[in-house]
């Protein structure tokens, strides 16, 4: 699948503080990903990178100056704004900020966003005293409702020497949030498809600080949604608790109990497929207590359970059911037989089995039986980024026919 960064064009405004040695690093991670940089380097970003390494890294010429002779004979400022996808300004100072929002344009930076009629991301940093002041605060929300999109910055030790907000983000979160915009702007094979897709365990409480679980870790089910995303599918992913990185571009439910795992689903249709990864519980504890349950001697708890509802088999009979349901089978023992039986039971149109016996719940390859009612389809032992790329495929498939 090729990289959804591949070939994008990005204009880069490099605003000065201690943090702009990170866009060094910015720009070769996102060259990294095919992505094409021009850059405009501040006077207050000058203090802190050179034009020199700037243009080494994005293999072009770095604009400075307002008034340059060769760049403003073409009108330099408004090719910048016109000829990028996106604009990135990276680290965005207080003073930078203001400019924006008062709509000064007194430099080649101020001058090519005032000009611009593309998507605009900011990445804040300052001390946090002038990030909590009520000007900049002021300043930040103007330019949120003209729908400049914002990297909040971080919490941490700051270069003056103070703790608090205003570290700029970590080049990981500038990369990914770049990879967010691009991803919500495919036009994919997809575009148009609402798809909901289930991930991860659901918890059972026993009490406040006791619950029933199980080793689901959500990889498989958040695979599948960046891969549908990446193919412009509007995706909605309703995830029981995990510990991995939400994927971007993807529109994340949060959700604990089967029962709210249910609730969430139904709220998401009508949709055009429905894909169950998650591992649900079958039962919840139907005499939960609300305070910690104590020892009574050698006297045990009385735990009584109450079946949860079928989610899968629940939608694939439901009045606003999507037009491709899609289940898993996690399996222990007779897995073609019990998933084939799924198929019929639960009545949706295909079932991935698997057999979970060994390390597939918590680990990253997975074997994958494909089943429908036509027949069934034998996967490779493949990591679960190239199985939700290959289901992927088969969606788009079915939606072509």
């Amino acid at each position: 699948m090729t990289d959804i960064l591949q070939d994008k064009k990005l204009l880069l405004i490099i605003g000065g503080g201690i943090a702009a040695y990170k866009c060094l690093d910015l720009i070769r991670r996102l060259r990294e990903r095919g992505v094409i940089i021009q850059a405009i380097l501040t006077k207050g970003g000058l203090q802190f990178v050179t034009p020199l390494s700037v243009s080494s890294l994005i293999e072009d010429k770095v604009y400075q100056d307002l008034f340059s002779l060769t760049d403003e004979a073409e009108m330099g400022h408004i090719r910048l704004s016109r000829e990028n996808d996106l604009i990135l300004v990276a680290p965005a100072t207080a003073d930078l900020m203001a400019k924006m929002a008062c709509g000064i344009a007194d430099n080649l930076a101020t001058t090519t966003l005032l000009a611009a009629n593309k998507p605009i991301i900011i990445a804040p940093t300052m001390n946090s005293q002038m990030w909590a002041n009520p000007a900049t605060q002021h300043n930040l929300n103007t330019l949120k409702e003209r729908g400049i999109s914002v990297i909040n910055p971080a919490d941490g030790d700051l270069a003056c020497g103070e703790v608090g907000t205003g570290r700029l983000a970590e080049v990981d979160d500038i990369v990914a949030e770049v990879e967010a915009f691009f991803l919500n702007k495919i036009d994919g094979p997809l575009q148009g498809k609402k798809i909901t897709i289930t991930a991860g365990p659901t918890y059972e409480e026993i009490d406040p600080v006791r619950y029933i679980a199980n080793r689901s870790s959500g990889k498989q089910g958040y695979a599948i949604a960046t891969a549908l995303a990446h193919e412009g599918a509007d995706v909605t992913l309703i995830s029981g608790p995990t510990n991995i990185e939400k994927p971007r571009g993807v529109n994340i439910i949060d959700v604990k109990s089967a029962r709210d795992m249910m609730a969430a689903t139904e709220n998401t249709l009508p949709a055009d497929a429905l894909i169950c990864v998650a591992a649900v519980a079958d039962w919840h504890v139907k005499n939960a207590n609300d305070q910690k349950i104590k020892k009574q001697g050698n006297d045990l708890p009385i735990i009584e359970f109450a079946e949860n509802p079928d989610i899968l088999k629940t939608i694939s009979h439901h009045e606003n059911r999507p037009k491709l349901v899609i289940g898993f089978a996690a399996e222990t023992e007779n897995v073609l037989d019990n998933a084939k039986s799924k198929l019929n039971k639960k009545g949706c149109d295909w079932i991935l089995a698997n057999d979970v016996s060994g390390t597939v719940m918590g680990g990253d390859q997975n074997q994958i039986h494909f089943i429908t009612n036509e027949g069934l389809e034998n996967w490779p032992t493949m990591d679960k980024k190239s199985v939700a790329e290959k289901l992927a495929h088969s969606i788009k498939e079915f939606f072509k026919e």
